[in-house]
């Protein structure tokens, strides 16, 4: 039975329930391997993380300034005068203990010594003649991080299916990992079909096109930490789009193309993934972006975009990007929105889901202002340089109006 068969070609299906379809259909492919933290940015978490020890191992400093011992935790009315006894520096330890009436120059991310349970900012004290003058109404425990205060030894301060940036790799520094477990690279084959399509670079007989969408796509792949291979531009041949696919599928933990998955005369790769396994063709209630096919080739995931360059670039945003992470074991990343304020008008029938180009400015009151690119083409890659992210306007919705509040979806996270 195929997992994604839905209703005919004539319905088509929200852009929520093939979201809904990859979540249920589909899970981790990679295997775990071990890496250095330098190169994990980017990667999946395979298996938790658990702190070994205490962050910080011992009450430390949490700025630079003077510590001393202040038991009643009195707030009195004026400052007092502390005797110095000793300084304390970062990674030292002070011998003895901080007696009452004194006070140690300590500086940040120095243990506490015996004695002292309060730091005085340096700034808010006056060091004369072998003594301090502290400020009043310090409480007790005031500049002072406790040991643990950030991760405690034992507990789990890294899930598995996070996708590491820079704060979990420091993180994991910080309890003592030097490597971590995370899955291994995606491994997803890449190409074009279509006659009319050149290689950048080479002559472009009238009648062609440069082929943009196999390096929009690969950029796109590169950015969710993906290893692909490029097969090239593939001619509007069954043969030639059978082989291709087969072997592809053979080394691949994902296929992506671009292109032929329609159902003109000379779309091939419906038919072509369809005899090689299974493949369910969305005509997705969505612009841009209807045709989409979603199966298998043998055992492995298949991913057929449009061919236009706009469709292809936002179908795997709002698609292929939560598919190659489910593919590589992350856990669920929603697509990253925010509300912002529409400066312009549009209206449209109610049925399809529309994702609309646009730019953001600041408006007069400081918020953010989303504009309309001019042209709702999905041929107009332009449009994608030109804009900030996309406007999503819900199916049933008809109209935006100037100055209501819309849902933005930024290329920053849908890039990533």
């Amino acid at each position: 039975m195929d997992c994604f068969a839905g209703p005919g070609p004539a319905a088509p299906i929200p852009l929520d329930e093939v979201l809904a379809r990859v979540q249920r259909s589909y899970g981790a492919v990679t295997e775990p391997e071990e890496v250095p933290l330098r190169a994990a940015l980017g990667r999946i978490l395979a298996e938790p993380v658990t702190a070994t020890v205490n962050v910080p191992p011992v009450a430390v400093s949490a700025m630079d300034g003077w510590g001393y011992g202040n038991a009643d935790g009195a707030e009195t009315g004026e400052s007092r005068r502390l005797a110095v006894v000793g300084r304390v520096p970062a990674g030292s330890v002070f011998p003895g203990a901080v007696g009452p009436g004194e006070a140690v120059r300590i500086f940040t991310g120095a243990p506490i010594p015996a004695g002292v349970d309060t730091v005085a900012m340096q700034e808010d004290c006056r060091a004369e003649d072998g003594a301090v003058l502290v400020p009043a109404a310090l409480k007790r425990g005031a500049n002072i991080r406790d040991a643990g205060e950030d991760m405690t030894a034992g507990s789990v301060v890294l899930t598995p299916g996070l996708r590491l940036r820079a704060q979990e790799i420091g993180l994991a520094a910080a309890v003592g990992r030097s490597s971590l477990s995370v899955r291994k690279r995606l491994r997803v084959v890449l190409f074009s079909t279509g006659d009319e399509l050149r290689e950048p670079g080479t002559d472009k007989p009238e009648g062609t096109i440069y082929d943009a969408n196999r390096y929009t796509l690969a950029a796109q792949l590169d950015a969710l930490g993906a290893e692909v291979r490029d097969l090239g531009i593939l001619p509007d041949r069954p043969d030639v789009t059978r082989a291709a696919l087969a072997d592809a599928a053979a080394t691949a933990d994902l296929v992506v193309t671009s292109g032929g998955a329609s159902v003109g005369e000379e779309d091939h790769v419906k038919r072509v993934v369809g005899e090689l396994g299974s493949v369910d063709l969305w005509k997705l209630a969505l612009k841009p972006g209807k045709p989409l096919a979603l199966g298998r080739i043998g055992t492995t995931p298949f991913l057929g975009l449009p061919g236009n360059p706009v469709s292809a670039m936002v179908t795997f945003m709002l698609v292929g990007r939560p598919l190659v992470l489910r593919l590589s074991g992350a856990e669920s990343a929603p697509t990253p929105r925010c509300l912002v304020v529409a400066g312009f008008e549009f209206r449209k029938k109610p049925g399809r889901r529309e994702f609309l180009r646009a730019r953001l400015a600041t408006g007069p009151d400081g918020r953010p202002v989303a504009h309309k690119f001019p042209s709702d083409s999905s041929g107009v890659l332009t449009s994608m340089v030109e804009a900030d992210g996309l406007v999503d306007m819900p199916a049933d919705a008809t109209t935006i109006r100037d100055g209501d509040m819309v849902e933005f979806l930024p290329f920053t996270g849908l890039f990533a």
